[in-house]
């Protein structure tokens, strides 16, 4: 199958996130079809997750053109102008569209997939977010897959609702509004809609109603995240890992730095956290200089040192959507887990099995107290997180699966989107 593959970014270094995730699906895809990547530049991003490369973009580049046939890279159009991403903001205000549906609208963009489509014979069309969506009125007669990496407009709407900024809660109101009917549109038009998780695709189902869904699993390279028995562990240490520029990591450490801190600072004074992650905020920066046990590091090259050193993996996560990576990445390298329910949505993990689970800064502070004095419960914990990953959570099985399914596409190319073929399936599917 000839697969043209349409992404927000340029996904390599697979390092955090959304790069995780759709680096080993690509990889593990085009195993099984040809792929045709066209993604847009997020240059800064790529920059900073390439410190070392004097030319990042092509340096990704290169290292993409081992798993796909050809690359096409577009800039953003509000990169360009100071200022940009307002600007985008205030059009999409004024023309009464979401922020989502307007960031990525490019005639360079637009020309590139018209000449891909002219010149090649595709079989189906990867989009990897609802953003993209703005040109899939270029695609009629292919099948399309649109990808979820979250319910985007449920996650703005309850975030709407925590935002103490007047303002800013009546902007995310506006946007998850203005988001939803670009959902409800391009969901019931699409030949399948792919979530990262059951409960992902439960909600946009019962939500949207029409439409077929699946659910393709996030997962962890197996061959990079792994238990390294050879790194010794450092007594009472604590690291927790996310990019800070994402609000629910960035809410999550704020939450740690002023509920769940102060209390091991009284009950465990002696303990240290790694704060790991891009764009730590003044206020993380701030207790650093003060506090020789309040660690921050930014962005990491190789998380996996931190992961391996640290006696407990911290993930106070309780907002957002999808299913957390940097879990999976976490129980792959057999780390001892304490973790909010919410940052294990989606991920089939038992309290006191492969995680303990936490809701409360007292119960986090609790939890690290019972793990201290029990260090054979320490132990299975350990070991039970990468059993669970290569059982179910390998990309290299769920890559297939997911290929798989594509195939499954190729004869509905013919009938249009391919809606009647599914008549009699279940409502969404688990692959």
């Amino acid at each position: 199958m000839k697969l043209l593959w349409l992404s927000h970014l340029i996904p390599y270094p697979p390092k955090g996130g959304v790069l995780q995730r759709t680096y080993n699906m690509i990889k593990e895809v085009s195993k099984y079809h040809e792929i045709t990547l066209v993604a847009f530049n997020q240059a800064g991003f790529l920059s900073a997750s390439l410190p070392d490369q004097n030319d990042p973009l092509e340096y990704a580049k290169q290292e993409l053109l081992k798993c796909v046939e050809s690359i096409h890279v577009l800039d953003i159009p509000e990169d360009a102008i100071s200022g940009g991403r307002y600007l985008t903001a205030l059009k999409a205000l004024f023309c009464g569209q979401a922020y989502n549906m307007e960031w990525l609208k490019s005639a360079e963009a637009r020309d590139t997939i018209a000449s891909l489509l002219a010149e090649k014979s595709f079989d189906a069309v990867h989009i990897d977010t609802i953003s993209l969506c703005v040109y899939s009125d270029l695609l009629k007669g292919l099948p399309v897959v649109l990808n979820h990496h979250n319910f985007e407009s449920a996650m703005l709407r309850a975030r709407s609702k925590t935002e103490q900024n007047p303002v800013k809660s009546l902007y995310y109101k506006y946007e998850a509004s203005r988001l939803w009917k670009s959902e409800v549109e391009h969901c019931r038009h699409s030949s399948l809609n792919v979530t990262c998780s059951d409960e992902d695709a439960e909600s946009m189902k019962a939500a949207i109603g029409d439409g077929e869904f699946i659910s393709v699993p996030n997962g962890a390279d197996v061959s990079y995240f792994y238990p390294n028995s050879s790194v010794t562990v450092a007594p009472k240490s604590i690291v927790i890992v996310g990019g800070l520029s994402w609000y629910p990591n960035r809410e999550a450490v704020e939450y740690f730095i002023r509920e769940i801190w102060p209390l091991i600072k009284v009950r465990l004074p002696d303990m240290r956290v790694d704060i790991i992650g891009r764009d730590p905020t003044p206020e993380m920066l701030k207790l650093a200089e003060t506090d020789e046990l309040f660690r921050v590091h930014g962005f990491v090259d190789d998380v996996r040192d931190y992961l391996w050193r640290a006696q407990f993996y911290i993930c106070p996560i309780r907002t957002g959507g999808g299913t957390k990576l940097k879990i999976l990445d976490a129980l792959a390298s057999g780390c001892c887990i304490i973790a909010d329910p919410f940052a294990c949505k989606g991920i089939k993990v038992q309290d006191g099995i492969d995680v303990t689970f936490a809701q409360t800064p007292e119960s986090y502070v609790d939890a690290i107290v019972d793990l201290l004095g029990n260090p054979e419960k320490e132990a299975r914990l350990r070991k039970a997180g990468p059993e669970l990953i290569r059982n179910r959570y390998s990309y290299l099985s769920i890559g297939k699966r997911y290929a798989e399914a594509l195939d499954q596409l190729a004869p509905r190319r013919a009938s249009g989107n391919g809606s009647e073929l599914n008549a009699g399936r279940k409502d969404y599917l688990h692959l």
